[in-house]
């Protein structure tokens, strides 16, 4: 699949291209919005990812043009953070928003989510990626252990029903588990700790649950 990535800073475009030529993208680079769509003329892109402030013209410019004559699926990637300047990215066209700094596996997998090529569940502030047992808070890498991730997927699964602590240690440390179900709660705690209060609720004396959102 071929991606167009631009932006003026040359560190920015050689960081982003090594990722995505590391995980199979062919890539195009431009560092200004003039270069930007003489390769969107040329090419036949998948996707462009577009830096809001560019030299000759501008990431927003680039984006109505290419929508104007497209469906080409955008990102736009940008040091501007406010909702306002999300709210005119998104209206003029662009498909998803990443703000500088980012850690560039989750750029890498918002670009395979708008490119349908990976299935993440989406989880109030949390980003769960099953396929690579991966969990971001707030686009931050969390560091889950095994069981804290199974934990979570478990109760994700199961999502708006209440798992007994019975059902959560058969479903995560097995059958033959010899441990006291006091393990779930220890487990639920540091899960906590790392992902926010807010995502699993407890129900007293019966179990824990992820509710549904409405």
């Amino acid at each position: 699949m071929n991606i167009l990535i631009a932006d003026d800073s040359p560190e920015m475009v050689q960081i982003i291209s090594a990722y995505l030529k590391k995980d199979g993208f062919n890539v195009f680079t431009a560092l200004d919005g003039e270069e930007a769509l003489e390769i969107f003329y040329q090419e036949k892109l998948d996707l462009a990812i577009i830096d809001w402030m560019m030299p000759k013209i501008g990431g927003i410019e680039v984006i109505k043009t290419i929508k104007s004559e497209s469906q080409l699926k955008v990102l736009m990637l940008t040091a501007k953070s406010t909702g306002e300047d999300e709210v005119i990215s998104l209206s003029n066209g662009a498909d998803d928003y990443i703000t500088k700094p980012f850690h560039p596996q989750v750029l890498l997998l918002r670009i395979k989510k708008l490119l349908g090529l990976t299935q993440m569940i989406p989880l109030k502030h949390l980003l769960v990626d099953p396929a690579n047992l991966k969990v971001w808070k707030n686009e931050e890498t969390l560091e889950l252990t095994k069981k804290e991730f199974d934990l979570l997927m478990m109760l994700l699964n199961n999502r708006g029903s209440i798992l007994t602590r019975e059902q959560l240690l058969i479903g995560v440390w097995g059958m033959n588990y010899d441990g006291v179900e006091r393990t779930v709660d220890t487990h639920i705690r540091r899960l906590r700790e790392k992902i926010g209060d807010d995502i699993v609720s407890t129900k007293r004396g019966v179990g824990y649950l992820i509710e549904k959102e409405n």
